[in-house]
């Protein structure tokens, strides 16, 4: 039945519970400082109340912390987050419209690159949702699959490692890539510092590997900096399509993307989709996409979806990828 009890409804209680879940399912054993920063929040009305007046898309955890970390230029506790709001609402409220949770974690290759790696090539990449680019170079990239090695193309890129669960169809080499473009709303420049900045704050405390990682992506993307164009997923991706060079094989996919849009919007992107000739492969949180039910209670795990079908799960970061028996 549904919640009618006290609270339901209630701005400040929304807020409030979201902040104890984000604490106790998605920072809990991957980032002790926000699971206890998390949990402050939740219990402070202030904090809240300010969260609460927020529109609904720009509450989330990740964005507030990141935007208090861009503007503190360092690490964020509750006590440091109230003086913020204290001297700064202002600056803290304009940070937080402007950005999005563009968390560009380049490990989210891995655990697509095995249906990548299944389809005919060359391949023709256009990635939705692209942030800076960093997932569009899978070629560039190694990867560790518990000692499965695939060597990229730039010696100087990070490694991947990501364990493979189940009988994930290991690739014995990296796909041939002739073209690649990415798609975003407000695509990231790895050329721009104040970009990279931003980038970094989105990479969440006690997750030093990620830090790592991402540095070195963002060194590989600077080298040869991916194509990215301004433009909207519903309307913008027949003519992105176009742009394929004859006899490639166009491949459109996107991960941890989709959950920042309205459920319509989802529906006319994936009706664009199927309208186009491409295979299309995702990786987003549980019925984010239809027929994608939630597998666990671990808010970080995604499901794998080969043109709307599930064929797998995934870390969100990347961590690790499986298929079913």
């Amino acid at each position: 039945m549904p919640d009618t009890g006290p609270g339901h409804d209630d701005p400040m209680a929304t807020v409030a519970r979201e902040y104890q879940q984000f604490a106790r399912w998605e920072a809990r054993g991957r980032s002790p400082a926000y699971e206890s920063l998390a949990e402050a929040v939740a219990g402070d009305a202030g904090l809240v109340e300010f969260i609460a007046s927020l529109p609904p898309a720009k509450q989330q955890p990740q964005l507030v912390f990141a935007a208090a970390r861009y503007l503190l230029g360092g690490p964020v506790d509750v006590g440091r987050l109230r003086a913020l709001l204290g001297r700064s609402a202002a600056d803290l409220t304009r940070v937080i419209m402007a950005r999005r949770t563009q968390t560009n974690e380049p490990a989210r290759c891995a655990v697509l690159l095995p249906a990548l790696a299944q389809l005919p090539q060359p391949l023709a990449l256009i990635e939705v949702g692209a942030n800076a680019g960093l997932t569009l170079l899978f070629d560039r990239y190694s990867y560790d699959y518990a000692g499965h090695f695939l060597a990229g193309a730039d010696p100087d890129a990070p490694t991947m490692r990501c364990e493979p669960r189940g009988p994930v169809p290991l690739p014995s080499r990296l796909p041939q890539i002739a073209w690649r473009a990415g798609l975003d709303l407000n695509p990231l420049d790895v050329t721009n510092d104040d970009d990279v900045r931003w980038l970094t704050c989105l990479v969440w405390p006690g997750e030093s590997d990620r830090a790592q990682r991402l540095a070195a992506a963002i060194a590989a993307a600077r080298r040869d900096p991916p194509t990215l164009h301004h433009g909207d997923l519903r309307t913008d991706l027949p003519g992105l399509v176009s742009q394929a060079p004859p006899g490639a094989h166009v491949v459109i996919y996107h991960s941890s993307v989709l959950y920042q849009v309205p459920a319509q919007q989802r529906e006319q992107f994936a009706a664009c989709v199927r309208a186009l000739d491409v295979s299309w492969l995702s990786s987003e949180a549980p019925e984010v996409l239809p027929g994608t039910s939630r597998a666990s209670s671990d808010e970080l795990e995604c499901v794998l979806t080969r043109d709307g079908e599930a064929i797998g799960f995934a870390d969100s970061h990347g961590t690790w990828v499986r298929w079913p028996t």
